[in-house]
């Protein structure tokens, strides 16, 4: 009877730590010392609390139970600083002046993955546009310069498209996929549904067009596109 109740305990006691997630931090900006960071998870609409903890001489460390893996914000008062993932495991954030980087966990750890990829895209847009301004302050001839920026700019625009649309497409069954996929949408102007956002949904399996967050961007981009198109004729 003894080693019964032994096996129940030791299952119940597996069991229990197999969920829990632990987030530990550094940073090395002296002026988050004293700041309060949180968790927030969306809930019918809004962005909820679920853990916070003070930076105490560059440390903080969060931690507690999780039934289901989601995609949440670390936020410094009302301020987003980085999604992450919350799921089992121990999560590693560190944060300077270089930027955010969230790593340990296995879905973690291929989002992050992605930031870097998008990350080296948008800098390399920014040297394009630099690019652009140093050829005209040359005095170079503006079509030359028309025809080389445009031309780097759609090369761009098509591996960032790329980009978005294998790394959601190798998502699509857990959160990073519709995670990221509203990030893209949340990133334009109003919500819209671009060609590349358009093939996304097309090719999906149904649980991914089944999220909540999904269907709820898919109506109100929908919408968008009815009144611009009515608005044209």
């Amino acid at each position: 009877m003894g080693k019964l109740y032994l096996f129940l305990f030791c299952a119940v006691f597996f069991a229990s730590c197999s969920k829990k997630y632990k987030i530990e931090g550094n940073t090395s900006l002296s002026r988050l010392d004293g700041k309060m960071l949180y968790i927030k998870v969306p809930s019918n609409g809004e962005w909820v609390k679920i853990d916070s903890a003070e930076v105490v001489h560059g440390l903080f460390e969060m931690e507690g139970n999780v039934d289901s893996v989601v995609l949440a914000s670390l936020y410094m008062d009302d301020d987003c600083i980085m999604p992450l993932v919350i799921e089992k495991g121990n999560i590693n954030v560190k944060i300077d002046n270089a930027g955010v980087t969230v790593k340990g966990s296995p879905l973690n750890n291929r989002f992050n993955d992605f930031i870097i990829q998008k990350n080296a895209l948008d800098d390399r847009a920014y040297e394009v546009e630099h690019m652009e301004s140093q050829m005209i302050m040359n005095g170079d001839d503006p079509a030359l310069i028309h025809s080389e920026i445009e031309k780097r700019r759609a090369e761009l625009s098509e591996e960032m498209n790329k980009l978005a649309k294998e790394f959601i497409q190798e998502n699509y069954e857990n959160v990073l996929g519709a995670g990221v996929f509203v990030m893209i949408g949340n990133g334009l102007p109003y919500p819209i549904l671009t060609p590349v956002m358009e093939e996304i949904v097309n090719e999906a399996p149904e649980s991914f067009k089944n999220n909540e967050l999904i269907k709820e961007y898919l109506s109100v981009a929908r919408s968008n596109m009815d009144k611009m198109r009515s608005a044209r004729y």
